[in-house]
């Protein structure tokens, strides 16, 4: 099985430049409210920035919750990576902790604001291993 990734991205595309860089199936959740929302039948790992400069509250960017709250798409989730700043402390990746804990999927891994070119190999090789054993 191919991995599949759903992510979200601010208008920096920290995020998205990260996601690129992996070379797998992709799709975003829209940043703006306007936006066609995104409608998932397939399974995936989400990729998750967190928010909230250190702060529990607001760690799960609104757009993330709003994607999770459809039924459909929570079910197909099947693990979180998420994205953050050393600069948070205990807040550090904070939203993949949540979403984690809030779906009931494994926290696959952390990286720091872009990555790093290691942290892009390690993400390809754990997807690659994570989706052989679905």
């Amino acid at each position: 099985m191919q991995p599949n990734v759903v992510y979200f991205s601010s208008a920096t595309e920290n995020t998205k430049r990260f996601v690129e860089r992996l070379g797998v199936p992709a799709h975003r959740i829209p940043l703006r409210r306007g936006d066609e929302p995104l409608a998932m039948q397939d399974d995936y790992v989400l990729v998750v920035p967190t928010y909230g400069g250190g702060n529990h509250r607001g760690a799960v960017p609104k757009q993330v919750i709003k994607f999770l709250n459809d039924p459909e798409n929570r079910s197909h989730c099947r693990g979180v990576i998420s994205s953050g700043n050393t600069n948070f402390g205990t807040a550090y990746c904070l939203a993949g902790d949540i979403v984690s804990q809030k779906v009931g999927v494994p926290h696959l891994y952390k990286f720091e604001l872009l990555g790093t070119p290691e942290d892009v190999q390690r993400v390809k090789e754990g997807l690659r291993k994570f989706w052989s054993t679905i």
